[in-house]
């Protein structure tokens, strides 16, 4: 598994309440929707390595 760095992250509040409704829908922690979240947008954006790509399929 990868390491994990830390990050701060200012969010609009309506933003982020819409993501902890989402992330509960969906059984995630608010951290790991945005996580996931990012990761399919940098996947679809084609800039995922293929090695991360097989570790996450």
């Amino acid at each position: 598994m990868s390491k994990k760095k830390a990050y701060i992250l200012r969010i609009n509040e309506d933003l982020l309440t819409a993501l902890e409704k989402w992330a509960a829908d969906e059984f995630r922690s608010v951290n790991g929707q945005i996580e996931w979240l990012l990761y399919q947008s940098l996947n679809k954006a084609g800039r995922v390595k293929k090695k991360a790509q097989k570790k996450e399929e």
